[in-house]
């Protein structure tokens, strides 16, 4: 009897003892050093990279800089649109066509001045050393309105079109109604003409670029790397933040439904699901308050790969989203804790992972560590 309490107590140390040496495979897969490229930048919002290395980084003030071999030296691109510089509205994303080498189109989305206050638009152009030429505005919504908030807005391309978002600008009926642009995501050619198969095109005083309605403020928003779906988060009001799969001619439900409440503490809506109305795949409550988002595609974090990366602007971390082979949330961990508002999130051209932060106006770069 003593010797079979001995075996036992023995077997069950040397578990322990093996349990304790055999490192957890996601901590070690997210082993890496965070190398400060920038500081000290005015609330930087989008980021982008040209084929020569050089990063564009756009500041929501209504400036786009220059960072070259991972430093920042001062240099700025000139023949920037004037931007309606209020709250969030401002200089917003920027992204290169995806065939830019032999067309040269950078895209950019602003809050546009105009009567009335401002709203969300879409400028292309062209780069002349370091000028901003042959400047095309591509989408402009209306009605403008005085409002700060909520203007989206991130771009993504897919087969010869282009596909960004915009916010309900703080209206929250406007999401319901295909006869605005606020609350949609929309879908264009490169040129800004209208696809003549995108779904409200045939609705007397539709919005003709709208893709899929319902939402209340994403942005963030990128293809997903091999299933080709287009995936998009929003923020909800407090509580509701969502993760979707945007469709098109898709419901995603704000105000109708939601997982929030707002603000005051008040009810939105008691419900949550309404048929006709798009689930999302996640949602977060409380609300963490996403914005920037990438697919990791990238080698040099191989444990990574088709996980989501996205920002928390208000518990000030980079959430990485693990989905499974059908697309199903599975579960996030937290990285970068403390580092601060997390603005965007985007890859380079050559893998590495950038992060952007306002307030401290950091640009942050995830090296692998060997």
């Amino acid at each position: 009897m003593k010797n079979s309490i001995i075996i036992i107590f023995i077997f069950s140390f040397l578990v322990v003892i093996s349990c304790q040496a055999e490192p957890d495979k996601e901590t070690a897969a997210v082993d890496f050093e965070v190398v400060t490229i920038a500081e000290g930048l005015d609330n930087p919002w989008g980021m982008t990279w040209l084929p020569d290395g050089r990063m564009l980084v756009t500041e929501i003030k209504g400036e786009i800089l220059i960072i070259e071999n991972d430093k920042y030296s001062g240099k700025k691109l000139k023949g920037v649109p004037e931007v309606y510089a209020n709250n969030q509205g401002g200089l917003l994303d920027i992204q290169l066509h995806p065939d830019y080498e032999n067309n040269g189109w950078i895209y950019f989305s602003f809050s546009k001045p105009g009567d009335g206050g401002g709203s969300t638009a879409i400028m292309r152009a062209k780069l002349e050393g370091e000028n901003l030429v042959d400047k095309e505005l591509i989408y402009e919504s209306f009605p403008k309105t005085k409002s700060g908030v909520h203007f989206g807005s991130r771009i993504d391309f897919k087969d010869g079109y282009i596909f960004f978002t915009i916010g309900e600008r703080g209206e929250m009926d406007n999401a319901q109604s295909v006869g605005n642009p606020y609350g949609k995501v929309h879908r264009l050619h490169e040129n800004g003409d209208v696809p003549e198969d995108n779904p409200f095109v045939q609705i007397p005083d539709a919005e003709q670029s709208i893709w899929s309605y319902g939402h209340r403020n994403p942005q963030g928003m990128q293809f997903h790397p091999e299933t080709g779906e287009l995936w998009a988060h929003e923020h909800g009001p407090k509580g509701g933040d969502e993760l979707n799969i945007v469709k098109k001619a898709k419901n995603y439900g704000w105000p109708e439904i939601s997982y929030g409440i707002d603000y005051d503490g008040s009810i939105i809506t008691d419900e949550t699901e309404k048929e006709g109305m798009v689930q999302p795949v996640h949602y977060w409550d409380p609300s963490i308050a996403p914005c920037g988002m990438t697919f990791v595609t990238s080698d040099r974090y191989p444990d990574w790969k088709n996980n989501i990366l996205l920002g928390s602007l208000k518990f000030q971390y980079l959430d990485r989203v693990v989905l499974d082979e059908d697309g199903n949330y599975v579960k996030e961990e937290k990285l970068l804790e403390g580092i601060g508002r997390v603005r965007h999130v985007a890859e380079s051209p050559d893998g590495f992972i950038y992060v952007a932060v306002e307030g401290s106006g950091k640009i942050v770069k995830l090296m692998p560590k060997k």
